[in-house]
């Protein structure tokens, strides 16, 4: 096969039409830029989606985050446990809310959190909270996490955050949490170009999540919280309305390009590929396969091929310098384990046949793989 360019294809393409253009020029020219008609459309419409009675829209994921635990009551004493294996930004929100995040170790075929070491850490006592990432569009065991939470009694909370229209069961995730959030930045299986939304079926949540998002609240200037200017433009809510119209579409072409993948590669011994059980609907935010060895040197084959690819996620949260100075650290072996085997493939759906062909032929050429 002949190599091309280096990153010819690219990890993720965010797609962004014609429609996308109209709607950003219409906000543009009506002068009316934040928090307007279109962000309560885009919170009604997004609700509507995933079958909730409420959403929040915000300015980012990571805001959805912040306001979503402080709107639960989470605060200063309280302890969330949350997994070390994901980006920062989960327990980034917790510390910011003046709680303590309580890591521990993950599956280590989802790289999603372990019910059973949550568990252990419950039975402690002293835990207020559950937070769980959906990892790479792969749902995590919600049915096990709800009845973690209802069980030892502290609140669920749900970081959607690679996951918009992923389900098990059935039930799509951020519906089966207290609060649960979405991220709709640029790489996301939607995009609003910077954002967030926060989730829940309780109306008092609901309202604590919007004053503190935007604190003016229903009285000018009878501030009701110490809140944030967290607010989503109605530039964001315009694309967000149109990206949410193509949600169902795009999330299909990644599970089609997901099982064209799996087709290519299913028979490489070397190579461990994600998994979905007959009851979980991932949505492939990333084609995360495991290598157990020569990780790096496959992603340099790649490169020359003109593939690109990422390693989410090289270290662990609690073993980075910020949360060292913390004094965060702790032992996770599946977690560390995962930080040096994981590769992420493109699957978006911007991806055509032939390139689909290419990284597999890339993958299969690799001449550093285990014999």
């Amino acid at each position: 096969m002949t190599p091309r360019i280096a990153a010819a294809i690219p990890i993720a393409r965010p797609q962004i039409g014609e429609e996308e253009k109209r709607e950003v020029l219409q906000v543009l020219e009506s002068g009316g830029l934040v928090a307007g008609a279109r962000v309560a459309a885009f919170e009604s419409a997004f609700a509507g989606y995933l079958g909730v009675p409420y959403a929040v829209a915000t300015a980012s994921g990571s805001a959805a985050l912040q306001v979503a635990i402080m709107a639960l009551g989470v605060g200063p004493g309280d302890r969330v446990v949350t997994t070390p294996f994901t980006f920062a930004a989960s327990s980034n929100a917790v510390i910011h809310a003046g709680a303590q995040p309580v890591f521990v170790d993950v599956d280590p075929a989802t790289g999603n959190l372990d019910p059973d070491a949550t568990e252990a850490v419950l039975r402690g006592g002293g835990i207020r909270a559950i937070l769980v990432v959906h990892l790479y569009g792969r749902p995590a065991d919600l049915p096990a996490f709800r009845a973690l939470a209802d069980r030892y009694g502290v609140l669920l909370i749900e970081d959607c955050a690679q996951a918009h229209g992923a389900a098990v069961d059935g039930r799509m995730v951020g519906t089966v949490g207290d609060a649960a959030i979405f991220s709709f930045y640029p790489t996301k299986n939607m995009t609003t170009g910077e954002g967030g939304m926060v989730t829940t079926a309780d109306a008092g949540v609901a309202r604590r999540a919007r004053l503190l998002a935007d604190p003016r609240g229903d009285q000018e200037y009878a501030y009701e919280v110490v809140g944030f200017n967290y607010r989503m433009t109605e530039i964001a809510a315009a694309i967000g309305l149109v990206q949410l119209r193509a949600l169902e579409a795009r999330n299909e072409q990644r599970r089609a390009n997901a099982r064209w993948l799996a087709a290519g590669l299913g028979d490489l011994p070397w190579l461990r590929l994600p998994e979905e059980p007959a009851a979980v609907r991932s949505v492939y935010h990333q084609y995360t396969v495991h290598v157990p060895e020569g990780r790096d040197a496959l992603a340099r084959h790649l490169a020359a091929h003109g593939v690109a690819s990422r390693v989410y996620y090289p270290s662990l949260v609690p073993h980075t310098p910020a949360y060292r100075r913390l004094g965060f650290a702790g032992s996770y072996p599946n977690a560390e384990a995962l930080t040096r085997q994981v590769l992420s493939l493109p699957v978006h759906p911007s991806l055509r046949p032939d390139d689909l062909e290419v990284i597999v032929d890339a993958v299969r050429s690799f001449p550093g793989a285990p014999r």
